[in-house]
């Protein structure tokens, strides 16, 4: 659960400064600005923390994420045919012979 919760702050604070840098972007405006400016303590701690965020995500995403780990268990996967495997062998037979 310890993981868990780590794992959600950093995806949040990227989300943060993504939208931050899409701000920046396309009008020139910095969110820090909220709180006095790149120069104020609390924007660069916001900053520090968003740049550590990136950089364990970096290193911890492939384990974490269920779409890059393909022995993830947290999401349920797709259901198998209940066929057996003999079936499955004889109805493609079957299916090459047709064309």
């Amino acid at each position: 659960m310890k993981g868990k919760g780590l794992h959600m702050a950093a995806f949040i604070l990227l989300i943060v400064g993504g939208l931050n840098w899409l701000l920046v972007g396309l009008f020139g405006w910095d969110v820090g600005e909220i709180f006095g400016g790149q120069d104020a303590v609390i924007s660069r701690l916001v900053y520090v923390l968003v740049g550590l965020a990136a950089i364990y995500e970096l290193a911890s995403h492939k384990k974490a994420c269920c779409m890059c780990n393909s022995n993830c268990t947290c999401a349920p996967s797709k259901p198998k045919p209940d066929m057996p495997a003999a079936n499955q062998a004889s109805d493609s037979a079957e299916g090459d012979q047709a064309m």
